[in-house]
Order: C-alpha cells, then sequence, then structure tokens
C-alpha cells in the first residue's frame, strides 16, 4: 500500500492518540504495529476484518515474537480498530499472552560497590547511583533535573515518570554528596545528566552502554542492564527488613504484586525465616526395632 493511501489512516490515528495525550514511543510504537499489520495482508489495513487478525497473531507466534511485542501489537491495533476505525467487533479475536514472571538478577551489595567504581567517568558513577541508590527506572535517571535535588527534605522529585505520575524519591546522604560532586564538575544548568548537547539530556542508550562497560571493568559475569540496579535497590532495601509496602511507594509501583516480586529474590529474607518444623519438638529417628 502507498503511502499516500496510507497517509490520511495514519494521520487520523496520530490525531486520536494525541488527543489522548500518548507519549511520543507509544505513538510510534502503534503506528508500526499498524504498518507491519499492512506488509503482512499487502492491502489497506481499514479492510481487514477479524480472521485477517487472528490470522496475523498467529504470524507473529510462529515468527517467534516474544509476549510483550505481541500484546504491543496487540494493544495497537485494537486502538486502531476500535478508535480510529470505530470497528471494535473486528478485534475480538486477538488475544493478550501471558508472560512468564521470571526472577530479576541481582547484584549483591559487593558487586554494587565494584560496579559503581567501575563507571566511566564522574557523570556516569553519578547517574548510575542514582539508579541505584534511589531504585529509579532507566528514563527518569535521564531526565533528572539540576532542580529535582531536593536536599533540604533529603529527596528527589520524579516528574512523570512510568504512568506519567510524579513522585518523591528518597536522596541519601551519600547520593547527594555524588551529585555534588559531579555539579561541582561540571556546573550543568537545566538536566542533572546534559547530552553532548546541553539542550538535551543523556540518553538511555548511552547510559545503557556506561553500564555494560562498567559491568565488565568490574568484571560481573551476570547480565546487568540499568534496570538490574532497580531490582538490586528493592532486593537489599527488603533484606534490610523494610517493609514491602514502603518499598512499593519509593518504586512507584501502583500494585503491591509487583513489588512482591522481589520476596523471591531477598535471599537474606528466605534465610532468616524459620521453618515451621524447627518449631516441633525436636523429633527421633524412628526405631527398627518393633516395640517390646
Amino acid at each position: 500500500m502507498t503511502d499516500e493511501a496510507m497517509s490520511p489512516l495514519r494521520r487520523r490515528m496520530i490525531e486520536d492518540m494525541t488527543v489522548r495525550k500518548f507519549v511520543e514511543k507509544t505513538q510510534k510504537d502503534y503506528v508500526r504495529h499498524v504498518k507491519d499489520l499492512t506488509a503482512f495482508l499487502r492491502r489497506s489495513p481499514d479492510t481487514a476484518e477479524a480472521e485477517d487478525l487472528r490470522r496475523y497473531q498467529l504470524h507473529l507466534t510462529d515468527s517467534g515474537a516474544r509476549p510483550p511485542t505481541i500484546n504491543s501489537a496487540v494493544s495497537a491495533l485494537r486502538f486502531f480498530f476500535s478508535v480510529t476505525l470505530d470497528r471494535p467487533e473486528v478485534t475480538k479475536r486477538l488475544t493478550f499472552v501471558a508472560e512468564p514472571r521470571r526472577i530479576p538478577i541481582v547484584l549483591s551489595p559487593e558487586e554494587v560497590a565494584r560496579f559503581l567504581e567501575a563507571a566511566p567517568g564522574p557523570k556516569y558513577k553519578a547517574a548510575l547511583s542514582a539508579a541505584y541508590g534511589a531504585g529509579l527506572r532507566v528514563s527518569e535517571v535521564v531526565a533528572l533535573k539540576v532542580s529535582d535535588i531536593d536536599s533540604k527534605r533529603m529527596l528527589l522529585r520524579i516528574e512523570q515518570g512510568k504512568g506519567r505520575k510524579d513522585r518523591f524519591a528518597m536522596l541519601s546522604p551519600q547520593l547527594l554528596e555524588l551529585l555534588r560532586d559531579w555539579w561541582r564538575i561540571a556546573h550543568p544548568q537545566i538536566w542533572l545528566f546534559p547530552g553532548q548537547n546541553p539542550v538535551n539530556h543523556l540518553t538511555t542508550r548511552q547510559l545503557n552502554r556506561a553500564v555494560h562497560a562498567a559491568a565488565h571493568m568490574a568484571e560481573i559475569t551476570k547480565r546487568v542492564t540499568p534496570h538490574t540496579l532497580r531490582h538490586s535497590f528493592a532486593t537489599h532495601l527488603l533484606e534490610q527488613n523494610i517493609d514491602i509496602r514502603v518499598i512499593q511507594v519509593l518504586l512507584g509501583h501502583a500494585k503491591l504484586d509487583t513489588t512482591a516480586l522481589y520476596t523471591r529474590v531477598a535471599t537474606n529474607t528466605i534465610r532468616e525465616v524459620m521453618s515451621p518444623l524447627d518449631r516441633l519438638t525436636p523429633l527421633r529417628a524412628t526405631s527398627d526395632k518393633p516395640a517390646a
């Protein structure tokens, strides 16, 4: 299908998403999914029927697409047909795929210390320390502004985190000192961690590269990503017996079930729990000899 034929549909879909204040990344993802459907059908997507969409989801599964990709496509197509085309009945055969809940990779406190010391430069050391010390998402770290640091109340203001929600994160004394050291070196004006062009902040891709470089220098064999630091923050707090509901607030989780995932990797907590077997009267091995 030609771009000219697609343009009116694309324009209308983008307008529908803009009215609902979808973020730019979501808009790009949704448009891409509709383009992929168009390529699969080899005709205009507004001509698709329920059976076409069922075949397309089967195609995604057979081609090895992972559950997050399939679910993103389902969300995009449901929006396109239900909102933009006002044909919700077409999507009745689309279904979301359950995602396996995997235990997150967590660094030990000693590994975190080695990792942060191996960060490539003071900017990245401060940024990665913020990810671990405040439990921030990578998108929240790079978007920090100088004005978000509240040293009097020892808080970090997080603007428009996941779910387009503002919240406060903890600011530890050691993290504050690292951020001040970085400020003395670079004197950032708006963005706390500016990119190569100071008008823009550091990109998540740049921070990702710094994470891989630090893990390599620290000789950490685990698969480390920026989110590993957030996982480690939550797990280490849980192992310090911090109430899980407090950790939920610090992480900005909407549901406690999401935070509860960390109870599966808090090994100190598991080791400290006494088995109910140990509370019983000591058991004696049964004798092979019959009673007299």
